[in-house]
């Protein structure tokens, strides 16, 4: 009996953990799906807290056959980028701006590192993107850092927990470039999200 106890608390302990599943039917992601004109590249993003310089979320942005964003048990969300188990579909110019701008507010700046890689490269990713999720919360940077390092020309990034570490790996991959986006809103994610984003989508 001690066992099944220990066994649904366990369950309700995980169930806590996960985000809701979401899955955007065939048609809407068709509508929503964007494809930009850029070489293959690959942005790794991290929101990093102001005030104690420690990192808080990881995200990646892929632009392969089409462009989404790998986004972990993330909160962002907005009508104009369905979702499939933590894919943002749809991200056009905007709504990649309207990603950053979400997450950078008075407490936290998102750092953004971009590499180009090759077709082959980018779709990989893009493939073990659409196999990953969803993620934990809690999890994000770990499942990140797994998919990178089954890319191809990524073999060195090791599974790391924490989203400063995965930054520090990313950096040390030759053609890197790096910059930081800084906003000056409202600190709580989900005012900057009804503030920032609702206009993307209309």
């Amino acid at each position: 009996m001690k066992t099944v106890f220990v066994c649904l608390a366990l369950a309700l302990i995980l169930a806590g953990c996960s985000k809701p599943r979401v899955y955007a039917p065939d048609d809407v992601v068709a509508r929503a799906s964007y494809r930009h004109p850029g070489p293959p590249s690959l942005t790794l993003y991290t929101m990093v807290n102001n005030r104690t310089g420690s990192g808080a979320h990881s995200g990646l942005l892929i632009n392969a056959s089409e462009r989404v964003i790998f986004d972990p048990a993330g909160s962002f969300y907005s009508e104009a980028t369905p979702e499939r188990h933590d894919v943002l579909f749809g991200i056009t110019p905007a709504m990649e701006k309207g990603y950053r701008s979400a997450h950078a507010r008075s407490t936290y700046h998102v750092v953004s590192q971009t590499i180009d890689v090759t077709a082959e490269q980018a779709q990989i990713a893009y493939q073990l993107a659409l196999q990953a999720g969803p993620v934990m919360d809690a999890l994000c940077t770990s499942s990140l850092s797994e998919l990178l390092s089954q890319v191809p020309g990524f073999e060195s990034i090791r599974r790391v927990m924490y989203p400063n570490k995965l930054m520090a790996q990313f950096e040390q991959i030759p053609g890197v470039t790096t910059t930081r986006y800084y906003e000056d809103d409202d600190p709580d994610l989900q005012k900057a999200l009804e503030e920032g984003v609702t206009p993307l989508a209309e």
